[in-house]
């Protein structure tokens, strides 16, 4: 197939050089998504039909076989060879049970070693004689060593997930889920049906991946291309908010944070912008030729109140004035026996007077210097957050020594978000098709607001864990969070089977839902593996030598098991085990680095654990993770993530007493 496009000559099918770029452009993508992936086999299930799909069931009906793979393939002459587990005829591959057969004869399920064909597993589901039995190779492929980034899972994907999977683009979907049960990967494979499913529509519009930092994003960026979707776009919300000029160069106490995240900050931009209007104190007198035109200024009032109480975005009101003033010209002008058209009004409406009067009236707004106004100006900021704002959160907004443009400013993350916020009051930000955000539970409301506007006009995926939220500003409920994306009317759907992390590791961490988030159900795992879970106390030194001692050995003894290793610490121990990971000669990657069969250990600080999985963990001193965030509430739930970033086996070890809910 990619022999056949690469062969195709242009030359002769095109107008001008410009139909010849933009066709070769589209030929150059087609190859890229057309590209072979190594090890990756082209089909990994059959589906032998009772009867042809679409076909009358009447008796005696032939039936028709199916290959299902990552993408559609066909053969010299057009034929479908393989099809694409998107298709609507592939759906029973992940839904058909013994109990709802939906006309599957048989499902068969084939075994890879290296892109090598190995095996192969049958399921007669229309056989009242045959038991159902769990799948064997789908338990082995779930369980497949895990080197480089995350990999679709098109081969292993369950009822419950792929119902979600192929959910409508209209409606939007948050879904709740405890580490292992794939969320993430639900996600993406959305995306990619979405944009089967719609594709000429998503084009037009496009689609976002948001995730929590860059190592995520570097982790995950691989599964779409593998099921060539080349065009999705991924982004932090840092990303999303970021604006040329404008680096962020300093953090925010927590307390400021929770200030500056609030949603009632959107209620203060609200005010701090249109406060900007000034009420016209004077008649405009618009010349042209010998005639002189006259708008009192109680009529320029009333263009100005009707305006605002539009509540039309300051940009495009602003834009709206000078029109509407002009037309009251035209009806002066009607009034006196003249024939205006709308050239007239146009060239009214770029009248110097008029031009005068709407930079009096209407100023134009530049939303970091409005920002920087609040944060500088107490006088300013009270004005407008009078009755939203206490006294004592205007004070922890305000900076102690304030900065004199938007250039010398130091700004934080959550500054930036607020420009935004203020940026979309003047001018409407551009809204995509369709929007997938993954670790939602640490997004603060003005975040929330922030990656709302990017699909107002469309559809939105929420993923997330209430027990995972490790940010002072972290998520309460799922509702308040998607009334603040301005989704309120998502369906909320909770994965509560874990597929990933086995379920003596999952048990353990399970131990602090209690804890950090009271009334979560726990994570049901369905892979039980005896002796993934060793728990080493070490003994405790002033210098803390031996915990480091005792980490190295175990993560030299991990990578003689198969796989990728993650190395988790507390930010502030990461240093010192880099330097014994050196001098043992142990090589380590940092996150988001892609591990290799000769580097395969990664040392990750805990605050960049979330979202990232490993064959085998290590885990070093827990207490170190907890004490490393503002609050114990926070460091709890930084020990969950870490504790279940583990697809085999975990080895935890302390010198410090653990937490009294592991203990």
């Amino acid at each position: 197939m990619r022999e056949d496009v690469e062969s195709l000559d242009i030359r002769d099918v095109t107008a001008n050089w410009v139909n010849a770029a933009v066709l070769q452009g589209q030929i150059d993508d087609r190859i890229k998504a057309l590209a072979d992936l190594a090890h990756t086999p082209l089909f990994f299930g059959r589906l032998d039909y009772l009867h042809a799909p679409g076909a009358d069931l009447a008796e005696g009906a032939a039936g028709e076989q199916f290959y299902i793979g990552r993408r559609h393939v066909h053969d010299a002459d057009g034929d479908p060879m393989v099809i694409d587990w998107r298709a609507p005829v592939s759906q029973p591959f992940y839904r058909a049970s013994k109990a709802d057969p939906q006309d599957v004869g048989l499902r068969r399920r084939f075994g890879y070693t290296g892109g090598e064909l190995t095996a192969y597993e049958d399921e007669h589901l229309s056989d009242p004689t045959e038991s159902a039995a769990v799948s064997k190779l789908l338990q082995q492929e779930i369980e497949r060593p895990r080197v480089g980034p995350m990999r679709d899972i098109v081969a292993t994907i369950q009822p419950e997930q792929d119902r979600l999977v192929r959910s409508g683009l209209s409606g939007s979907v948050c879904v709740q889920g405890g580490p292992g049960t794939g969320k993430t990967a639900v996600g993406l494979h959305r995306v990619a049906y979405l944009l089967y499913a719609h594709r000429e529509r998503l084009a037009r519009t496009g689609t976002l991946v948001v995730g929590p930092n860059r190592s995520f994003l570097h982790y995950i960026e691989q599964v779409l291309p593998a099921l060539g979707e080349l065009e999705v776009k991924q982004a932090t919300v840092d990303d999303l908010v970021a604006r040329e000029g404008l680096e962020v160069r300093a953090a925010d106490a927590a307390a400021t944070a929770v200030v500056k995240g609030d949603a009632r900050m959107a209620e203060v931009l609200r005010r701090a912008v249109r406060s900007h209007v000034a009420a016209p104190v004077e008649p405009l007198m618009v010349v042209r030729g010998s005639r002189r035109w006259r708008v009192p200024a109680y009529e320029l009032e009333e263009i100005v109140r009707e305006l605002l109480d539009r509540d039309v975005r300051y940009g495009a009101a602003r834009e709206a004035l000078p029109q509407r003033i002009a037309h009251t010209v035209l009806v002066r002008m009607e009034q006196a026996g003249e024939a205006p058209d709308d050239r007239v009004q146009d060239a009214v409406a770029r009248n110097a007077a008029v031009k005068a009067a709407v930079r009096e009236i209407w100023p134009p707004v530049e939303p970091a210097k409005l920002v920087l106004r609040l944060l500088s100006d107490a006088e300013f900021l009270a004005a407008h957050a009078d009755g939203v704002l206490t006294d004592d959160e205007q004070k922890l907004l305000l900076w102690p020594k304030p900065f004199r443009s938007v250039k010398s400013a130091k700004w934080t993350a959550a500054d930036l978000v607020l420009i935004d916020e203020a940026a979309d009051l003047v001018e409407r930000t551009h809204s995509l098709g369709h929007v997938v955000l993954d670790e939602a539970q640490d997004l603060s409301p003005m975040q929330y607001r922030a990656v709302g506007r990017r699909c107002t006009t469309g559809s939105a995926t929420v993923l997330g864990d209430l027990a995972q939220g490790t940010t002072p500003w972290a998520t309460r409920s799922w509702d308040e969070a998607l009334a603040h994306l301005g989704k309120p009317e998502a369906v909320l759907e909770e994965l509560t089977a874990g597929f990933r992390v086995p379920r003596e590791v999952i048990a353990y961490a399970s131990r602090l839902l209690p804890v950090i988030s009271p009334g979560l159900a726990a994570v049901s795992s369905v892979r039980g593996t005896p002796g993934s879970l060793v728990v080493s106390a070490v003994a405790a030194t002033d210098t803390g030598t031996e915990l480091t001692a005792a980490v190295v050995a175990a993560c030299r003894d991990s990578l003689r098991h198969e796989g990728s290793i993650g190395l988790i610490a507390a930010d502030a121990r990461v240093p010192e085990l880099a330097r014994a990971l050196e001098a043992a000669g142990l090589p380590y990657l940092a996150p988001g680095e892609e591990t290799t069969q000769r580097a395969r250990l990664t040392l990750v600080p805990a605050s960049l654990a979330k979202g990232l999985e490993y064959d085998h963990v290590v885990l070093d001193e827990p207490a170190a993770v907890v004490s490393g965030e503002p609050d114990e509430r926070t460091g709890l739930r930084r020990l969950y993530v870490c504790l279940t970033r583990a697809v085999s086996g975990l080895h935890l070890l302390h010198a410090a007493p653990l937490p009294e809910a592991l203990a």
